[in-house]
């Protein structure tokens, strides 16, 4: 099957790099570009890709609003998956875009090879999770923000080890880590998982990191360097 890939990015010869580099594999299928947010969102609603990249930052319309717009869509209508371009000092735009129903992030510095994964990774569904980096990323923010009061009573309706495989699964976990840390097989794992997202009505492994934080299941570490 052939993955449509969107290049949302202010920059010309980023979109055109990018471009180059996707267009290059014979599963992916670059099918359009913007310079905006807005664009993005006009152009992604137009012609429906299965993946957009879309650049945080960007004039007027900035990629964190378009994305919003894209995952939110009223009546439930087609939604792509999005992966936000970004570099570490916007962390809390990544994490804005993370809980708004991003699938990840990737570094702008990324190398081809992880540029293509990426794609590669977001378009069969899985959220793309450097774990150590994005679990110091949401460690790092959740440190200053306090917990949701309404995400706490959701936590109730999972089960000890489905909390157990959740709390792992914030802390950078695989599912192959997950297994061997509850000696369990990694399916078993993967099914508790599709359980967790299902029961607190969450998209994919970013947003239920999140949720695992915001909720005040797993605390953030008190070692981590202040930024």
């Amino acid at each position: 099957m052939t993955i449509r890939v969107l290049i949302a990015d202010d920059h010309a010869m980023v979109r055109a790099g990018f471009g180059a580099l996707l267009a290059a594999e014979r599963d992916i299928d670059v099918v359009g570009d913007a310079a905006d947010g807005e664009r993005a969102v006009a152009e992604t609603r137009r012609l429906r890709p299965d993946v957009v990249l879309m650049d945080v930052r960007m004039p007027g319309m900035d990629g964190l609003r378009a994305a919003r717009l894209l995952l939110a869509p009223p009546g439930g209508e087609y939604r792509p998956r999005v992966l936000m371009l970004t570099t570490f000092d916007l962390d809390d735009y990544v994490y804005e875009a993370l809980r708004a129903g991003a699938s990840g992030f990737l570094l702008k510095e990324a190398s081809p090879a992880d540029l293509v994964s990426a794609v590669r990774v977001v378009a069969a569904g899985d959220a793309l999770l450097a774990p150590s980096v994005t679990r110091r990323l949401i460690e790092e923010i959740a440190r200053c923000r306090p917990a949701l009061p309404g995400a706490a009573p959701r936590v109730q309706s999972l089960t000890q080890r489905e909390s157990e495989v959740l709390i792992h699964v914030a802390r950078g976990l695989s599912n192959i880590e997950i297994a061997a840390a509850l000696v369990v097989a990694e399916q078993t794992v993967k099914t508790h998982v599709g359980r967790i997202l299902a029961k607190l009505d969450l998209r994919d492994r970013a947003q239920a990191i999140i949720f695992a934080y915001e909720s005040g299941l797993v605390v953030p570490r008190s070692d981590l360097p202040s930024r």
